[in-house]
């Protein structure tokens, strides 16, 4: 049989390592969805090919929560902070406070194609994540592994690795696996507390090689929701 597994939960995360905005349906586009990694805070001076200050840096960040709202009739990104006030992403007073909590300078940088570390869009199984935080003692909090598509499938733990070189049919778009996501320190992170559990991320290593969940490109770009059966695209089925 074709069919995969179904989407069970989307998210775009508009500002890098922080927290990320539950979907209930996404346009995606040859570069992903819109506005995922759109604005990440980079170290000042930085010649690094990875320059981004991320939770890696200052677990703070993974305390903010990024907020959409309409202002004049389009879409403005905030962030409401642990303390309660809300404040533009662009923001002079935005920039300030993570420069003062970070402990060093900073800029933000606004790429509308997405600050990605390797592809445009990232998916993992529930299988997988269930896998991991049984071994490595947490909760299954999928937004631990900060992916955009998590799939329910009743396919074994790790079972996304097979998927590498197909092509997917989810919603009416077509994405095109391309590697396994070799995971960092981010994923031992808890996306509440920001309390490290570094056993997560040994449980990957000891699993499947520190991989967990897989990057895709954009094939065909179209509409992606809650509840959409993920298959093997028709010209691949075997």
């Amino acid at each position: 049989m074709s069919k995969l597994g179904v989407v069970r939960h989307i998210a775009t995360y508009p500002v890098k390592s922080m927290r990320g905005e539950e979907r209930s349906s996404v346009s995606i586009g040859v570069n992903g969805i819109p506005g995922d990694r759109m604005y990440a805070f980079v170290k000042a001076g930085s010649s690094s090919y990875f320059p981004w200050l991320t939770a890696r840096d200052w677990p703070g960040l993974l305390h903010h929560q990024p907020v959409t709202q309409e202002v004049d009739g389009r879409p403005r990104l905030f962030v409401r902070l642990v303390s309660g006030d809300v404040l533009p992403v662009t923001s002079d007073e935005m920039l300030s406070l993570v420069e003062r909590e970070a402990a060093q300078p900073v800029r933000l940088h606004v790429d509308h194609r997405g600050n990605h570390d390797s592809a445009h869009l990232s998916l993992i199984t529930t299988a997988t994540l269930k896998a991991l935080a049984e071994a490595g003692g947490v909760e299954p909090d999928h937004r631990r592994f900060r992916m955009n598509l998590v799939i329910e499938s009743a396919g074994p733990p790790f079972v996304e690795r097979e998927w590498v070189g197909r092509t997917l049919s989810i919603g009416d778009a077509r994405l095109v696996i391309t590697d396994q996501d070799k995971r960092c320190v981010m994923i031992t992170m808890n996306p509440e507390s920001a309390v490290s559990s570094p056993e997560v991320l040994k449980a990957a290593a000891d699993l499947n090689d520190a991989c967990a969940g897989v990057y895709a490109s954009v094939a065909v770009a179209g509409t992606i929701s809650v509840g959409d059966e993920v298959s093997v695209a028709a010209s691949q089925r075997r």
